[in-house]
């Protein structure tokens, strides 16, 4: 739930995918959701001459599992947002498994 936080906020924003087939798109991020899921309006091939057959698609919806990469704009990132929410999860963690010890229960690592 920590991407799926962090890439809500960054809806409207112009972002680059690149899926696991090298395929680029840049476009400004419309939606996302739990599986990290997105929808791109406005969008572009960064290599149009590879694939020039997506010279005419606007907007796409692009399944989570076959992202590789999504390149953020520098202004968007804020670094001390997704820490502190990182360390709010390794605290949250570490409470569920120190109670689970404590019950005496294991939780699978």
């Amino acid at each position: 739930m920590l991407f799926y936080s962090y890439f809500k906020t960054l809806v409207g924003k112009e972002v680059v995918v690149e899926l696991k087939n090298d395929l680029a798109i840049k476009g400004t991020l419309h939606s996302v959701d739990q599986f990290l899921n997105v929808k791109l309006t406005n969008i572009t091939v960064v290599n149009e001459a590879k694939y020039p057959h997506m010279a005419a698609v606007r907007s796409c919806y692009i399944r989570g599992s076959v992202v590789r990469y999504v390149q953020l704009p520098s202004n968007a990132v804020d670094i001390e947002i997704f820490m502190t929410r990182l360390g709010e999860k390794l605290v949250a963690d570490d409470a569920k498994l120190s109670t689970s010890t404590a019950q005496g229960t294991s939780t699978p690592q």
